[in-house]
């Protein structure tokens, strides 16, 4: 019988390990005959596995080939650059291994639930961006392999791809200091109730740098957000000379204001932003940026789930870490 807690998802290679006391690598190796493990451990992996009815997945069961492995991509925002380069990058390393890429765009919390509710039968793993709790994305997803991108994993049932930023942000605003800056602002998010991470990298940066918490604007993720937000934050804060904002998009919208509102870029105003977009490259001035490397963001999530497919050693956590650093241009 299953255990307590699992008759509504799959029985995944983790829980026979747990129940054996075991590695899931042993599991493996003692599911599929390898000779490398002890006799007496082989039979106690057998026994759990069937004690819990565990069904090893198509790709374990070698019902399907390398060549027709199916990986669901979930991207919350295709229409928002950042997004659409990551997905392009998870495209390109997933179609290097021959395998088929169902792309879903989940524009909000519940278009993500409906999508979780169907992805389970039609794909061998799942990456991407995810809202919602972990444990609904673990009873939804029925043990099927997922790889988070950009969240921090709260279970061992999951792997997660990081991103840390932390070290760039403080460059950013320690080079904003040296420059003169004393009163730097920021936009940040309105998607969650909370304050973003990169608002609390924001805030420790100006404190290391010995400055007074500066105003912060909250905002969609959008040119439009960015361009309302800076107007009204300069409103109210008309001694701001220098901004972060949470992405690049944002930081473009920031760019337009400026300029409408008379204030030149970067002499009135500094601003810098944060993805490292092909796109900031082409406005005027071209963006300062806190850069992520998006081709490795996609990468490794596809990486990762080809691990967990295949049973092989998964990346360890300090290996699924992307970090941002500070690419100077002309608007900073």
């Amino acid at each position: 019988m299953a255990p307590s807690g699992t008759e509504s998802r799959r029985v995944t290679i983790h829980d026979v390990a747990r129940s054996a006391g075991v590695s899931r690598q042993t599991v493996s190796r003692a599911l599929n005959d390898k000779g490398e493990i002890h006799g007496s451990t082989k039979q106690r992996v057998l026994d759990a596995a069937l004690a819990l009815g565990y069904r090893p997945s198509r790709f374990a069961r070698g019902l399907v080939r390398q060549d027709t492995i199916s990986v669901g991509l979930v991207i919350p925002d295709l229409l928002n650059p950042f997004f659409t380069e990551v997905a392009a990058a998870a495209l390109e390393a997933a179609r290097a291994r021959g395998w088929h890429v169902l792309v879903y765009d989940t524009a909000d919390s519940e278009e993500e639930r409906g999508t979780l509710e169907v992805i389970a039968s039609q794909v061998d793993a799942v990456v991407g961006y995810f809202s919602r709790p972990e444990d609904e994305i673990e009873k939804l997803t029925r043990g099927v392999p997922v790889v988070l991108i950009d969240r921090e994993r709260r279970t061992d049932r999951f792997s997660s791809i990081r991103i840390d930023g932390e070290d760039g942000v403080k460059a950013a605003i320690t080079h904003l200091a040296a420059a003169g800056h004393r009163h730097i602002g920021m936009l940040d998010h309105a998607g969650r109730a909370e304050p973003s991470v990169r608002h609390a990298w924001f805030a420790a940066a100006t404190a290391a740098c010995g400055l007074d918490a500066g105003p912060v604007r909250r905002a969609d993720q959008s040119v439009e957000g960015g361009e309302s937000a800076l107007a009204a934050l300069l409103a109210e804060h008309p001694e701001v000379s220098a901004l972060f904002t949470f992405n690049d998009i944002m930081a473009i919208g920031a760019l337009r204001a400026a300029r409408r509102l008379g204030r030149r870029v970067p002499q009135d105003l500094a601003v810098i932003g944060f993805d490292g977009l092909r796109l900031g490259t082409l406005v005027e001035p071209p963006l300062s940026t806190v850069a992520l490397d998006t081709r490795s963001l996609g990468a490794l999530a596809v990486e990762q789930a080809g691990r967990l497919l295949t049973g092989g050693d998964p990346l360890a956590p300090d290996e699924l870490v992307v970090r941002a650093e500070l690419r100077l241009r002309e608007s900073g």
